[in-house]
């Protein structure tokens, strides 16, 4: 198995990840591109040993157009994101109250 930390990169705190871990118990993390479901549900209970993972849902956001000096356009890079259901009764205190 990869390193956990090599798969999993860093939680995404945005408006909608907040909604979705206060209502749904979904936790979204930045995740390597090459990673698949499997992998990351192992990962994320490898980091965090006290939490199971019900699912995973995964989607890939494509780098956006942008334009730079003397009018030139280059794309943002490519990152893959996924969103991590646990049981009911499981938290992440690494999200905590923010």
């Amino acid at each position: 198995m990869k390193d956990p930390f090599a798969i999993v990169k860093h939680p995404l705190l945005t408006e909608k990840s907040t909604f979705l871990r206060d209502e749904q118990k979904k936790y979204m993390f930045k995740v390597d591109k090459r990673a698949n479901k499997i992998e990351i549900k192992k990962a994320i209970e490898a980091i965090f040993p006290d939490v199971e993972v019900v699912s995973v849902n995964t989607m890939t956001v494509h780098g956006k157009p942008k334009r730079t000096r003397y009018n030139r356009i280059k794309k943002t890079p490519e990152w893959k994101k996924a969103i991590v259901t646990l049981r009911p009764e499981d938290t992440i205190e690494i999200f905590g109250n923010i």
